[in-house]
C-alpha cells in the first residue's frame, strides 16, 4: 500500500497535479515501451475495447480496409467493421482459434487492423517481417495483451492500443492511444460520421493536442492513475522492456517443460513460433474430453478449474467464454514463475479428478 501514499485521491484530475500524474503515466510509458518521440499518446475511456473502437469509429472509410480476425476480440473488431460501420470495401482474413491468418496475403496499401496477441487464442504475430515499414495505409495495432510484454515495431506500426489491466497488472477502465505522425495527420481530418464525445480525438481545430499532454475525455480514476505509475516505476526498477520480456518468456518456458510431460494438455497456438508468452491458452487433448459434446466439455472444464480456486491454487484459468473449452493461464511479466510452478501439479490433480467424474 505504501505505492498509493502520494495519491492525489479526492482531487481533480483537472488541477496541476491531476494532470502532472497524468501526463507522467503517458511519458513513463512511452520511454517503458520505447515509443518514438515524434509519436502522441494518450489516456482514453473504456480500456483497450474503447481505445480499438474511438479509433475505428474515426477512420474506418476513408481507404479499404484488411482486419485480420483469429480470436474473440479481432473478430470483435471484424464485426463492428462489417455490420455496425458497415465499411463496403472490406476484407477480413480470419484463422480459427490456435492459428494466424495469412499474412502474405495483407494488402497494406489498405489501412489494417491487427492484433497482436490473441488474448482468447494465446496466438500471436511472431515478428514484423509480414509489415513492410513503407506502406500507404495505416496499420491499426490492438496490442493489449502485448504492450509490456513483446516488442512491438514501432516503425512499422500506425496507431498502437493497449490497457493498464493487462501486461501491467493495472486496474481496468483505462486505455491508451499512440499515435504516429501520419495517423496524427489522419485524425485530424474530419471524421466521415459523427462521433460520441468519448470518441472525439479531434474537434473543428483539429486534434486535440491537450489529450497527449495529460488532459482526458472523461474523468480518470487517480487511484487507478497511481497504480499505473507503480507499475511503471516497478517495470523501470527491474530493467525496463527487456526485463520484463524475459520474465514473461521464463513463465511461458514453465508451462512448455511441463506441457512436454503432461499426456492430456497442450498449446491452443498450432505453431511454436506463434505461441503467446502472456494469454497462455490450453487445450484439453486426452479422448476422453475430446468425446465431449460442446456443453460437456464446458462443465468439465468449470469443474477442474473449480477444483484448483476451492483450494487456492489458481483462479480464473477457464478459457474465454467465446474459445474453445480448455484453460488460459497468465504469463505476463507481474506473474512470478515461481506461482506457475506451483500451479502445474495442482492442474494435473484436477484433471486426475474431473476424469474419473466425466469418462464414465
Amino acid at each position: 500500500m505504501s505505492g498509493l501514499d502520494q495519491a492525489l485521491l479526492g482531487r481533480s484530475h483537472r488541477a496541476p497535479e491531476g494532470r502532472a500524474r497524468l501526463k507522467e503515466v503517458i511519458t513513463r510509458s512511452k520511454d517503458v515501451l520505447g515509443i518514438p518521440l515524434d509519436w502522441r499518446v494518450g489516456i482514453v475511456p473504456a480500456s483497450d475495447t474503447g481505445a480499438v473502437e474511438m479509433v475505428l469509429w474515426a477512420l474506418a472509410g476513408e481507404r479499404g480496409i484488411d482486419v485480420l480476425s483469429f480470436e474473440s476480440f479481432s473478430g470483435t473488431w471484424a464485426q463492428d467493421l462489417r455490420d455496425v460501420l458497415k465499411i463496403e470495401d472490406l476484407r477480413v482474413l480470419d484463422a480459427p482459434y490456435g492459428e494466424l491468418p495469412d499474412l502474405t496475403k495483407v494488402e497494406w496499401d489498405r489501412d489494417v487492423v491487427l492484433t497482436w496477441n490473441g488474448t482468447t487464442s494465446g496466438v500471436c504475430i511472431p515478428d514484423a517481417s509480414a509489415i513492410p515499414t513503407e506502406h500507404g495505409g495505416l496499420v491499426i495495432c490492438d496490442a493489449t495483451s502485448a504492450a509490456f510484454a513483446m516488442d512491438l515495431p514501432w516503425d512499422r506500426l500506425d496507431i498502437v492500443t493497449w490497457s493498464w489491466q493487462k501486461a501491467l497488472g493495472g486496474e481496468a477502465a483505462h486505455g491508451m492511444v499512440a499515435l504516429s505522425p501520419r495517423a496524427a495527420a489522419r485524425l485530424a481530418q474530419p471524421s466521415p460520421r459523427p462521433l460520441p464525445k468519448i470518441f472525439r480525438l479531434a474537434n473543428k481545430k483539429g486534434l486535440i493536442e491537450a489529450i497527449f499532454e495529460g488532459d482526458t475525455i472523461n474523468t480518470p480514476s487517480m487511484l487507478c492513475v497511481e497504480d499505473a505509475l507503480d507499475g511503471l516505476r516497478w517495470a523501470e526498477q527491474i530493467g525496463g522492456l527487456p526485463a520484463l520480456k524475459a520474465r514473461s518468456q521464463q513463465n511461458l518456458a514453465a508451462v512448455t517443460k511441463w506441457i512436454g510431460t503432461a499426456d492430456w494438455v497442450s498449446f491452443l497456438s498450432v505453431g511454436e513460433e506463434t505461441r503467446s508468452s502472456t494469454s497462455i491458452c490450453l487445450k484439453i487433448t486426452a479422448p476422453w474430453f475430446e468425446s465431449l459434446s460442446a456443453a460437456e466439455k464446458g462443465k468439465a472444464v468449470k469443474h477442474l478449474t473449480d477444483l484448483v480456486a476451492k483450494e487456492g491454487a489458481g483462479y480464473d484459468l477457464a478459457s474465454y467464454r467465446d474459445a474453445p473449452a480448455g484453460l488460459r493461464i497468465w504469463g505476463g511479466a507481474t506473474v512470478e514463475t515461481a506461482d506457475i510452478e506451483a500451479l502445474l501439479p495442482w492442474l494435473d490433480w484436477a484433471y486426475e479428478q474431473t476424469r474419473a467424474d466425466f469418462s464414465a
